[in-house]
């Protein structure tokens, strides 16, 4: 089992996985930023400086014009407003992703599929 691990290695697959799931992370640390620190601020603004990440549901009879994070220690709180965040965040890093690998073919000479 130790020779198959060991050859399994040397083939260069783990590697490329390895890599790919460091970039990856550090992908997503720089996406997370954009979104935050870029495209929310503007967001924000449109939406009369609405902060969708503090956005909650109490449901445990705590007070909603407390922060999140006060409400989160008196009981439970159905925190919407983080899901809006990291559903947008996910269509970010998607449409990066779409426009990397469609780059990426187009300089092959990979023709799109049509649908």
């Amino acid at each position: 089992m130790f020779k198959e691990f060991k050859a399994f290695v040397n083939q260069g697959n783990a590697m490329d996985l390895a890599v790919g799931v460091v970039i990856g992370a550090a992908f997503g640390k720089i996406v997370d930023s954009l979104v935050n620190d870029i495209v929310m601020p503007v967001i924000s603004l449109v939406t009369g400086g609405m902060d969708f990440s503090q956005r909650y549901v109490p449901l445990h009879g705590q007070d909603p014009s407390l922060p999140i994070d006060q409400a989160k220690k008196l009981g439970a709180v159905l925190a919407y407003g983080n899901f809006i965040q990291t559903t947008f965040n996910f269509f970010v890093i998607a449409f990066v992703v779409f426009l990397i690998v469609k780059q990426i073919n187009r300089m092959r000479g990979n023709k799109p599929v049509a649908a």
